[in-house]
């Protein structure tokens, strides 16, 4: 028996996933997630029609240095207990049962925002930019319809190739790790060469760009204000880096491995992603008359600056791939969270849910749930015009997710949390805890600032586009019903104490049923 399977059994677990991931596999995982090329060029014009280049640049760089405070604290935790769903486990063991359940809930419906958000992002660049600027084609009369069948198309095969095996997986996500590093490279090479002046000065000028002065992308607001919407940029971008937690179980050496690809996958998209960002201001002739044209600013950059090359049309269709690939990885993370609170009976059909597949050692039914609730979540928003709910509201539930087991380890370190793993923090435990703390406080705050309910003829429908507000009331009146009204009685929550001892027999029983095949 190998060191993770004893870790994995003495928390009370079965071996059931195969453990095939290394290092750099876990950190592909997280590093294709997080994917500088999905979010931080769908998410570009939030940054720029609201601080301008200061947003952009300083408060990449800050939002930058949160992500990698939360990704160093749950790297702690992490380390200590290398489990899948881990962010659930975490909270069960230092926080109880109840706030394990309710990290359950917010972490998965942050997840399922991320898929859907991802997706038809890759939707409509592959419509607005390959198919519309290179190959000329009329997009304007793909209707709504279009994009839903579309995007529950890409997800069928991102679930198809999820089920499998994690080997196929890992394959794409490691080749996307090195394309990422690559694309970006040569992409800052053509922004910088495409640029009118190489004047480095403005992209570090703040300028208040919300409401007409930004096209609309974001509320008027005060400079504060405008600042504070601005580091959804690089929040809805460097988030996802729970994948290497999620594959914890498929993870070689997981309690060294699984904080060290966090980090690293937070790390080296904070440098790159700064680079690109500069090179892209560079490639604006005038930010101002940038920030106007509102969420075209970044297709209309992407045009003037790569498309016009045969090498741009290139890095275009790996740009495509790359977001495909970052979804495809986010539909793994997701399934092993479903897999993960199934298996501890928290979530309806867990019955089905918690099932692996003998033969490819993958959890098949968590998987096509993910693509059935991801697929079904873009159905119930495009006629609504909530893509900025779904891609904001990931971001935000995300980080309240990693902020919840962080916050019980702050109380919980040295009373009821004694045994730790070999990633410490020591000191600086308790002080990246209140920083966690301070910064989803914010996160909260600027996504409901930023995703107000507006009155909207012209680009809903229904005259009204709910608000990240709705979303957040209805999910915890949800979270309310379900717990009082069921879950308080029947959730257990994960094995503990005696309950690990008296599981053996079933661990064993199980591990040998899945090696029969």
């Amino acid at each position: 028996m190998t060191e993770d399977e004893k870790v994995l059994h003495g928390m009370g677990y079965a071996q059931e996933l195969h453990r095939r991931m290394g290092a750099f596999q876990n950190f592909a995982i997280s590093f294709s997630i997080i994917c500088i090329l999905s979010g931080g060029f769908g998410s570009f014009p939030i940054a720029l029609s609201s601080g301008g280049g200061f947003s952009l640049t300083i408060g990449w760089l800050v939002g930058g240095a949160f992500a990698l405070i939360v990704a160093a604290s749950l790297g702690q935790i992490a380390s200590s207990y290398p489990t899948a769903g881990g962010l659930y486990h975490w909270s069960s063991i230092l926080g109880g049962r109840f706030w394990g359940w309710a990290t359950a809930y917010v972490n998965l419906l942050g997840l399922l925002f991320v898929v859907p958000a991802v997706n038809v992002f890759l939707y409509l660049i592959s419509k607005d930019l390959f198919f519309g600027a290179v190959l000329g084609w009329d997009v304007s009369t793909w209707s709504q319809t279009t994009q839903i069948v579309s995007v529950a198309a890409i997800t069928a095969v991102q679930a198809l190739l999820n089920h499998f095996g994690i080997k196929i997986t890992t394959m794409l996500t490691d080749f996307s790790g090195y394309m990422i590093f690559v694309v970006t490279v040569l992409l800052i090479g053509m922004f910088v060469m495409a640029a009118p002046s190489l004047d480095v000065g403005r992209a570090f000028a703040f300028v208040n760009n919300t409401g007409a002065a930004g096209g609309g992308v974001a509320p008027e607001s005060s400079p504060l204000m405008a600042f504070v919407i601005g580091l959804l940029y690089p929040l809805f971008t460097i988030t996802g880096f729970d994948a290497s937690a999620h594959t914890s179980e498929e993870t070689k050496d997981a309690r060294n491995t699984v904080p060290r690809g966090m980090l690293h996958a937070v790390l080296w998209s904070i440098l790159f992603g700064f680079a690109l960002i500069i090179s892209m201001i560079l490639a604006i002739p005038d930010l101002k008359a940038a920030a106007a044209t509102g969420w075209n600013s970044f297709n209309e950059l992407f045009i003037a600056a790569i498309l016009s090359s045969f090498l741009g049309k290139i890095l275009l269709l790996a740009v495509i791939l790359s977001n495909f690939i970052c979804a495809l990885a986010a539909v793994t993370s997701t399934s092993r969270m479903i897999y993960a609170f199934a298996r501890d009976d928290g979530l309806p059909f867990s019955g089905l849910l918690k099932s692996v597949s003998p033969k490819h050692r993958t959890p098949v039914a968590a998987i096509w749930a993910t693509a059935i609730l991801t697929s079904l979540l873009t159905a119930i928003t495009t006629p609504l015009g909530a893509f900025a709910a779904l891609s904001t509201g990931s971001a935000m539930y995300l980080y309240i997710s990693y902020g919840m087991p962080i916050m019980a380890g702050f109380f919980a370190e040295g009373k009821t949390w004694t045994t730790y793993g070999p990633f410490r923090l020591g000191g600086l435990s308790k002080p990246f805890a209140i920083i966690v703390a301070i910064g989803t406080v914010v996160t909260i705050i600027a996504g409901h600032v930023f995703v107000p309910s507006i009155e909207a003829d012209a680009v809903a429908k229904t005259g009204f586009v709910p608000g990240l507000g709705y979303y957040t009331i209805g999910f915890l009146i949800f979270l309310g019903v379900l717990w009082f009204g069921l879950e308080n009685k029947r959730f257990k929550g994960p094995p503990v104490g005696d309950e690990i001892a008296k599981r053996q027999a079933l661990i064993a029983a199980q591990e040998k049923a899945l090696e029969a095949g």
